[in-house]
């Protein structure tokens, strides 16, 4: 199956259909992905497909597809964006592509600042390219106005500068991540004119909501992915079932252990906040393994208000972690307590919980890490996805039957509750049709 994937690379064809293989090629790269250590533009320079990463975050999107190289050389790393110095001098650190801090509204939208980028990280547009753009819903905070009206902030969103350079550069593939609410009424408007304007522009877009368990990341985490191309295709698709999901034990359990603001003498990241002593000793009291804060421990406040019930705590071994924000440092934002040991996750925690190797290299302070882990997009997720784009780039278009039995595309806004959406998934591995 390499072989012939590796064949179609080099000679353009698209004669195979290699769907059939999706599953074994997004193994073959989650493997790789555990042996990844920081790259240098060497490793790639002569790989045939373009990647483009704005909103880049750390770079956890971009991790899927270089993960991919060394099962299938195949992407050229050109660049990750973000407005962030730490998150770009990670991606920067990790990939070897130039350091690239800038505001994506600029490229948007300055004259000329968008070609100077291009030029700047090596663009050619005679070659395939994929780009990604998990942008945030808000409008832009840098040219915010008073009274705005809601046309006025859907045109101004960070979606739609993305989409503004989607429009100009033309990639073959583009890639947006985001919350499930994404894809609900409350943000509709601005996915619906962010897809009006690529399929304006020939792209065929589908969108759909997954939970990233269902790829092996150790955690349960929903998340809306919209895919467009120049052609039909299939969105990818989960290969685990509730049942055969990662646990927070499988992830973490070999960690030795550590107290609360102590690291390990071996990894500096695996080491937690150094909690106050009044929230060690609420962390005590809560019960091991998936324990909750018992009523009257802890602050007053907490037990007058419905909606805290996981505040101090503790993850469960034998179930995925919940989703991992940049809050997962703090016991009072959520279950970010250790099963068993009287403290928050540690760094090294939270970096496993969301798929990213031991390999990966963090810029900045413990805060700036905490923060970069939590926004990201899971690599064993964004590996899936990398398998995917390359599958569809080089098969021969999908059969009816294909598109049939393949994940169906989200065509109106779904509950903002989340609630039956999120069960439904839970339960059958997908929306129900």
């Amino acid at each position: 199956m390499l072989n012939n994937i590796r064949e179609a690379l080099q000679s353009g064809k698209k004669s195979i259909d290699f769907r059939p293989y999706s599953k074994e090629l997004t193994i073959a790269v989650q493997e790789s992905l555990k042996k990844f250590r920081p790259i240098d533009s060497t490793s790639y320079m002569n790989n045939p497909i373009q990647l483009i990463d704005f909103f880049s975050g750390a770079g956890g999107t971009s991790l899927g597809f270089a993960a991919l190289n060394f099962v299938v050389p195949a992407f050229k790393m050109l660049g990750g964006c973000d407005i962030d110095e730490m998150s770009a001098s990670t991606y920067s650190h990790n990939f070897g592509t130039p350091l690239i801090q800038d505001d994506i509204t600029r490229l948007a939208f300055e004259e000329g600042k968008l070609d100077s980028f291009l030029e700047r990280i090596g663009y050619d547009s005679s070659k395939l390219t994929v780009m990604i753009g998990c942008a945030p819903c808000q409008g832009f905070s840098s040219h915010r106005k008073k009274h705005w009206n809601e046309e006025d902030d859907v045109r101004n969103s960070l979606v739609m500068a993305f989409a503004e350079i989607v429009k100009k550069v033309q990639p073959d593939v583009i890639i947006m991540e985001n919350v499930p609410e994404f894809l609900s009424a409350r943000y509709w408007r601005y996915f619906s004119a962010a897809k009006k304007s690529y399929k304006e522009n020939g792209y065929v877009v589908k969108e759909t909501i997954y939970n990233a368990a269902a790829f092996g990341v150790p955690q349960e985490r929903f998340r809306s992915i919209v895919i467009g191309m120049k052609s039909n295709f299939v969105l990818p698709e989960g290969y685990l079932q509730p049942s055969q999901y990662k646990t927070v034990r499988d992830a973490i359990s070999h960690l030795p252990a550590v107290a609360a603001g102590v690291a390990s003498p071996d990894d500096e990241m695996h080491k937690s906040a150094a909690h106050k002593q009044s929230t060690i000793d609420v962390i005590k009291q809560v019960p091991h393994d998936g324990g909750n804060r018992p009523t009257g421990v802890g602050p007053k406040c907490l037990d007058k208000t419905k909606g805290f019930s996981d505040v101090y705590g503790r993850l469960s071994w034998d179930k995925p972690s919940i989703t991992i924000t940049h809050y997962a440092r703090n016991p009072a934002s959520g279950r970010y307590t250790h099963p068993e040991q009287d403290r928050g996750l540690t760094a090294r925690e939270a970096a496993i919980l969301q798929s990213f190797p031991d390999g990966f290299e963090f810029c900045g302070k413990s805060d700036d890490i905490y923060r970069q882990i939590g926004e990201a997009v899971p690599p064993m997720l964004s590996s899936a996805i990398a398998s995917s784009i390359l599958i569809e780039l080089l098969s021969a278009p999908p059969t009816d039957f294909e598109i049939k039995n393949s994940p169906k595309s989200i065509e109106e806004p779904v509950s903002s509750s989340y609630s039956s959406v999120i069960a439904g998934i839970k339960t059958h591995g997908r929306l129900k049709e």
